[in-house]
């Protein structure tokens, strides 16, 4: 008989959250597996700060449900020791130190490597007697990695981590965090902006766009699921055809059409010579999915197409 699947890690279902007479989130279903590395993506406000509150348990939803490790996570002491949370906004008292962190981490986080813990500190050059408040904002990022990373907790979230770190630290990070997870897999969820960087990493995103998720795919599927035209404009028009247009520009005599192309890709067959088609970066898809409530809308058409061609 074959096996039975495993129970995902995180389900949610029909999350609402409103602030008064703002909906932060409109009804978002998701699930995270055990072993992935997510990203969540979007643009400021779409949502991504009010998912991981609620995901920590944090903050209870307005409406729907969530399950971690089985069981709401709401001030769950049982489940907070199987997560780390590292937040942009972290904040330490004046008098703590980086050795103190360290220190306060090895006595609460079950799984924390104090080795490799002091691994990260030398790379990333932490003085570890120096108060966290005078540290710089790219220390204070660094310091929050150092946690995340040596934690191995077995739900790990990164807001925005990388806050005031310049390409070369950045990037230690991201080769830091790939070596580790291939040693210790565990779920991790990195919440970013800088698309294109981490895209490697990557293996499913989830994509907020004013409160809804309209993009839940594996990253591979993901890059499948669009494409650009450059061509004449009746040529380019052939081509896209009824497919879901993202986004379209002039460019004197050429048009450029970004569209939904499905996840089997575009048959050329017959294409016109003067067409090209190319592959959409995640960055630009993320960019292209979100929908400006000043100009025509094509959220539902978006999520509706994205739906059909890369079930959510």
């Amino acid at each position: 008989m074959p096996a039975t699947p495993a129970p995902p890690l995180v389900r949610a279902r029909g999350l609402r959250q409103q602030f008064g007479a703002f909906t932060a989130l409109d009804d978002v279903d998701f699930e995270l597996q055990d072993h992935t590395i997510y990203g969540l993506l979007g643009r400021n406000g779409a949502g991504k700060t009010t998912l991981m509150q609620i995901l920590t348990g944090q903050t209870l939803p307005s409406s729907g449900r969530i399950e971690v490790f089985g069981t709401d996570p709401y001030e769950s002491a049982a489940i907070m020791q199987q997560m780390c949370f590292v937040a942009d906004t972290q904040r330490y008292p004046d008098a703590v130190c980086v050795r103190h962190v360290l220190s306060s981490a090895e006595l609460l986080v079950p799984r924390w490597d104090s080795d490799y813990a002091h691994h990260l500190v030398e790379r990333f050059a932490l003085p570890e007697n120096r108060r966290v408040k005078k540290l710089s904002r790219g220390m204070t990022s660094a310091l929050g990695i150092v946690v995340g990373l040596a934690s191995r907790a077995p739900l790990t979230v990164f807001d925005e981590p990388y806050l005031g770190l310049d390409a070369v630290a950045r990037k230690m990070f991201y080769d830091e965090l790939i070596a580790d997870y291939a040693e210790h897999p565990r779920t991790i969820v990195l919440s970013t902006h800088l698309i294109d960087e981490v895209a490697d990493l990557l293996e499913h995103v989830l994509v907020l766009d004013r409160g809804r998720l309209v993009l839940d795919v594996d990253t591979d599927t993901a890059r499948a699921s669009a494409a650009v035209a450059e061509g004449p404009a009746d040529d380019v028009a052939r081509v896209v055809g009824s497919h879901t247009v993202l986004h379209h520009e002039s460019l004197g005599n050429t048009v450029r059409t970004t569209f939904l192309s499905g996840t089997d890709g575009i048959d050329e067959t017959g294409r016109p010579a003067g067409v090209s088609i190319h592959a959409v970066s995640l960055q630009d898809l993320v960019v292209h999915l979100h929908v400006d409530p000043t100009t025509e809308s094509h959220a539902r058409t978006t999520t509706a197409s994205t739906t059909q061609e890369a079930p959510l």
